[in-house]
């Protein structure tokens, strides 16, 4: 993993952050092109991180997995309207593209597979009761079943993006504001203060290098505080 994250960063980065959707908001039947032209305005996948709800309004470089979603060439319903993302052949253009149009200028890897994600017992049963027992979304929810959730469409990816300014530098001033000092076995465990101190900067330096000229959702702001 930490090979894979060093391919995702450059200018001084070191760190990626995650994010999913599991399951993959997709109908029964439904084409990769319909599903994520429904997504123009935000992409349908969420941050991982519990710090606080971001969207991925911007990257540098992201590796994007999807599974679970069918393989075979898409077909329009008659009546449905036809997106740009229709006219390409495969789902890995299709997702590619999607990409390029979501965040231009990233560097961007993608990887569809058929295969979906096995929740069956021991995966706990969390989901909705919209979902199918395939993990597809419903019109209703369906009856109570014993069977549960057997398997979802799943992505996920890893970007190297400005929404990590505003958590390593949140990092960093969380890490500021606790004494310490008072937590003797902290520094029993051999952890000098100097290098305490000196880890922070550091900190605050990486966090420095995921700034954009046009700000990061207003992080720099918050960055500049410390």
């Amino acid at each position: 993993m930490m090979h894979f994250a060093d391919s995702l960063t450059f200018s001084g980065r070191k760190v990626v952050a995650a994010w999913a959707a599991l399951p993959f908001p997709a109908f029964s039947g439904s084409s990769l092109p319909g599903i994520l032209s429904a997504h123009q305005q935000d992409v349908p996948w969420k941050l991982l991180s519990s710090w606080r709800e971001q969207k991925a309004s911007c990257c540098f470089a992201q590796s994007v997995v999807l599974r679970g979603i069918s393989i075979e060439k898409p077909t329009s319903c008659p009546g449905q309207p036809r997106s740009p993302l229709h006219g390409w052949e495969s789902p890995e253009q299709v997702l590619q593209q999607y990409l390029h149009t979501q965040f231009p200028g990233a560097f961007s890897t993608s990887h569809v597979l058929q295969q979906p994600c096995d929740t069956r017992p021991p995966f706990p049963q969390f989901f909705s009761p919209l979902l199918s027992s395939r993990g597809f979304l419903l019109d209703k929810a369906q009856g109570s079943s014993s069977a549960g959730v057997e398997s979802i469409p799943v992505l996920a990816a890893l970007q190297s993006s400005p929404v990590l300014l505003w958590l390593l530098s949140g990092l960093c001033r969380e890490l500021r504001a606790r004494k310490v000092r008072s937590c003797s076995s902290f520094f029993t465990a051999g952890v000098e203060q100097d290098d305490f101190q000196e880890a922070l900067e550091e900190l605050k330096t990486l966090s420095q290098c995921y700034e954009t000229g046009f700000g990061a959702d207003g992080s720099e702001d918050e960055a500049d505080s410390d």
